[in-house]
C-alpha cells in the first residue's frame, strides 16, 4: 500500500497519463484532423488500444510534450502474428512467470530497465532521424532543382536526386509502417496490398518512380516532392525540437504555418499533379513521347482520385476543371461529349 501510494504521488508520468485519458478529444477540432492523417491499417483502426495510443500521441504533441508515450509496435506485431488459441494462453503463463520473478526483478532490474529503455528509444529515434534526414535532404535538393536560375546540368541532377530521395523515404516509411507479408502467397499478400495501395506513401512512391524513370523532365513534378518533404520536416521539428531555443526563435513560426496550411499545400500538390498529367498528354505530340508512361500516370491520377488520403483534394480540383471546361465543350465542340463520357465512366469505375 505504501509503495503504491508513493508511486502514485511521485510518478509524474502516471499523472500525465491520467490527464491524457481524461482529456475531451471529441470536442477538440484538432483531434479529427490528426486522426484523419494517421495511416493505420483498417484491421487496427477499430481497436480501442490503437485509438488510445494515438490519443496519447496527440496529447503529447498538442497539450503536454512532457508525456512519454510508449511504442506499440511490438504489441501489434505479436497480436497479428500469433494464432488466437496461443494468444489466449500466453498471457496467463507470462503473468505467472512475472509474478514468480517479480520480487527479484524489483531489486536487480530497477537499474537495468531505464538503460534498456533508453537504448531502445535511441534506436527508434535513429530510425526517425534517418527518415527526417532524407526528407530534409530532399527539401534542399528539390528547392535547388526547381529554381530556374541554375544551369541545366545542375538542375537535372537535383531533379533526379530529389526524386530518388523521395523514393527511398516513401519505401522506408511503407516498410516501417506495414512491414512485409508474413508469407509469400496470395492469401496473405492480397490484404497486405489492399492496405498498402491506399497509403499516402505508396502514392508518393509511385509518383516518384514514374518521374524518375521518365525521359522527359517536368520541373513542376518537383512541386509535390517539395511540399511532401516540407510537411514531414515541419512535423518532425515540432515533435522533437519544441524545447530548443534555436527552434523557438527561428523555426517555430514557419513550422506552425506549414502545419496550419496543410490543406493549402495538399491542394497545391493536387493541382501540380493534374497539370503534370496534361503536360504529359501534350508531350505525346513531341519526339520524346512515352505513351505507356502517360497511360500509367493517368492510372495513378485515378488512384489519387479514389484513395481516401488524396481523394478530397483531387476531386475538388477536377470539379473546378469540369465547371470551367464543360460549358465550352457543350457549346463549341459537342462531338467530344461521347468520348469524354466514356473516359468519365472509366475514371469513376
Amino acid at each position: 500500500m505504501g509503495e503504491g501510494d508513493a508511486s502514485a504521488g511521485g510518478d509524474p508520468q502516471r499523472l500525465k497519463r491520467i490527464a491524457a485519458a481524461a482529456y475531451d478529444y471529441e470536442n477538440d477540432a484538432r483531434w479529427a484532423g490528426y486522426w484523419s492523417n494517421v495511416l493505420v491499417p483498417p484491421h487496427l483502426a477499430s481497436r480501442p488500444d490503437v485509438v488510445d495510443h494515438f490519443k496519447r500521441k496527440f496529447y503529447q504533441r498538442y497539450i503536454d510534450p512532457g508525456l512519454v508515450v510508449e511504442p506499440m509496435s511490438s504489441m501489434t506485431s505479436t497480436q497479428s502474428s500469433r494464432p488466437a488459441a496461443r494468444s489466449s494462453a500466453t498471457p496467463s503463463s507470462e503473468n505467472t512467470r512475472a509474478r514468480d520473478s517479480g520480487s527479484s526483478t524489483r531489486s536487480t532490474g530497477a537499474s537495468q530497465q531505464p538503460s534498456a529503455e533508453r537504448s531502445a528509444n535511441s534506436l527508434r529515434l535513429d530510425g526517425r532521424t534517418i527518415h527526417f534526414s532524407i526528407n530534409a535532404w530532399v527539401l534542399v535538393v528539390a528547392s535547388l532543382g526547381i529554381l530556374p536560375i541554375l544551369p541545366n546540368h545542375i538542375s537535372s541532377k537535383a531533379y533526379r536526386l530529389s526524386l530518388l530521395g523521395t523514393i527511398c523515404s516513401s519505401a522506408y516509411s511503407l516498410y516501417s509502417t506495414y512491414g512485409k507479408p508474413r508469407a509469400w502467397n496470395m492469401t496473405v499478400i492480397q490484404p497486405w496490398l489492399q492496405c498498402i495501395i491506399v497509403a499516402k506513401d505508396f502514392v508518393h512512391l509511385m509518383f516518384s518512380l514514374m518521374m524518375f524513370t521518365s525521359n522527359v523532365h517536368f520541373k513542376i513534378a518537383l512541386l509535390p516532392v517539395l511540399c511532401w518533404a516540407l510537411d514531414h520536416v515541419a512535423r518532425f521539428l515540432r515533435r522533437n525540437f519544441t524545447r530548443s531555443s534555436l527552434y523557438r526563435k527561428y523555426l517555430e513560426d514557419p513550422c506552425l504555418w506549414v502545419e496550419t496550411n496543410n490543406t493549402t499545400l495538399s491542394l497545391l500538390c493536387s493541382n501540380a499533379e493534374i497539370t503534370l498529367g496534361f503536360l504529359m498528354i501534350i508531350s505525346l505530340f513531341s519526339s520524346r513521347r512515352n505513351i505507356i508512361q502517360t497511360f500509367m500516370y493517368f492510372h495513378l491520377l485515378k488512384l489519387m482520385y479514389h484513395a481516401p488520403v488524396t481523394s478530397g483534394y483531387h476531386q475538388s480540383v477536377w470539379a473546378r476543371i469540369g465547371r470551367a471546361v464543360n460549358p465550352n465543350i457543350y457549346r463549341y465542340a459537342p462531338f467530344l461529349n461521347t468520348p469524354i463520357s466514356a473516359v468519365q465512366r472509366w475514371w469513376l469505375r
